[in-house]
């Protein structure tokens, strides 16, 4: 994770600890659920990249190929 970090304390993400960019995040496990409503607080939507660059050519969509899927993470910032 770039700029930010997993506290397994509070299980939400958490500011950076000083002078460290990048953390580890852990394992994510996708559980798919039909008709699920997504929050409306409390998410930080975060953008999944294949390479920490994220550099990547537009592809007909619009989207970097680089770019795989935006997830669900927990968080108490607006």
């Amino acid at each position: 994770m770039e700029g930010a970090r997993w506290n397994s304390n509070t299980h939400m993400l958490d500011d950076s600890n000083p002078k460290q960019l990048y953390t580890e995040m852990p394992i994510v496990w996708f559980l798919p659920k039909k008709n699920r409503k997504r929050p409306e607080t409390g998410i930080y939507m975060c953008p999944i990249y294949k390479v920490l660059s994220r550099a990547g050519t537009l592809s007909t969509t619009g989207h970097s190929t680089n770019y795989c899927l935006m997830i669900e993470l927990p968080s108490n910032r607006e």
